[in-house]
């Protein structure tokens, strides 16, 4: 079930989440340079430089893609780009950086974690890492595609579980619940789909006089990332304490850093730190959303912003 979400030609590796699934890619491959693009998830990011602390970043553009003709430099082992970013929700070029990165004989890992069930991944890619809770799976299971002819080095040690690649006893009712949700996944799609454009056109015209942060057109609609010029966001959201928004992504909650991919295609620290991310999807009531997006744009306009 799994599997039928991603390409034929390859083999599925489960793993505790995709965090495990792209370090055992990154670190797996023996690649020792590395190229990663500046707007990735913290989970290649930081790996990528645990791994080789000179790692280039390719950079975004203000619209927050990448060039699929970016240069590749020669020593290049293994090029990592995402999908469909996690915060602002562009959709990158993946299968024509593949192929750039094949050109110039370098590995390509995919973080599809984003896209999966959402849109087709690549089928070019040699490793593509995917989290069932991303596709209302359980959380704590995830999986990475190897293509056939990979070998990889594993990252536990033990007893040789998962193909000898993974060790460790995984659950089975993780698995069965991952299978289940990339059947009904992959069963949806187009449902899905069209359901999040129907969402994302009602929330865009409540939020209309808020700056959208990354292409408009390129993006996967279910992730919207908005700037509202000198709001107080620590403010917004404790005034809004019934609504699930964010001021990045989930894994820098706290943090209190401007995100460093709306730094990464321009934004100043105080457009960053002025930013906000709505997520919807299958399971969100359209006259629910409808109220959220009122409530926000009123609770910004309170601020005199």
């Amino acid at each position: 079930q799994v599997a039928l979400l991603l390409p034929p030609g390859g083999r599925v590796i489960f793993t505790s989440g995709a965090t495990e699934a792209i370090n055992l890619g990154l670190s797996g491959s023996g690649a020792r340079r590395l190229a990663v693009s500046a707007i990735e998830h913290a989970a290649v990011l930081d790996t990528a430089r645990v791994l080789d602390p000179a790692v280039d970043v390719i950079s975004a553009n203000v619209e927050g893609l990448i060039d699929p003709w970016t240069p590749i430099a020669d020593d290049i082992g293994l090029v990592a780009v995402m999908q469909v970013n996690n915060e602002i929700g562009t959709i990158q070029p993946v299968e024509q950086l593949a192929d750039r990165v094949h050109a110039a004989g370098a590995l390509f890992l995919c973080d599809a974690v984003q896209g999966a069930g959402k849109l087709s991944v690549p089928t070019n890619a040699d490793m593509i890492a995917i989290s069932a809770h991303k596709l209302y799976g359980p959380k704590g299971i995830g999986a990475l595609w190897v293509r056939d002819g990979l070998e990889l080095r594993p990252l536990i040690h033990g007893g040789g579980q998962e193909q000898g690649i993974r060790s460790g006893t995984l659950s089975p009712a993780l698995c069965a619940g991952f299978g289940a949700a990339a059947a009904l996944a992959k069963k949806r799609m187009e449902v899905d789909t069209a359901l999040v454009e129907d969402l994302w056109t009602r929330a865009r015209k409540i939020l209309s006089r808020w700056t959208l942060n990354g292409s408009a057109t390129r993006r996967w609609q279910g992730n919207l990332n908005l700037c509202l010029s000198g709001l107080d966001v620590s403010r917004l959201m404790s005034d809004l304490r019934d609504i699930a928004l964010s001021a990045g992504s989930a894994c820098a909650s706290g943090s209190g850093r401007p995100s460093h991919v709306l730094r990464a295609i321009g934004l100043s620290d105080k457009d960053a730190k002025a930013s906000i991310r709505v997520g919807f999807g299958r399971y969100t009531n359209a006259g629910e959303l409808e109220d959220a997006c009122a409530r926000i744009d009123a609770a910004a306009a309170a601020q005199g912003v």
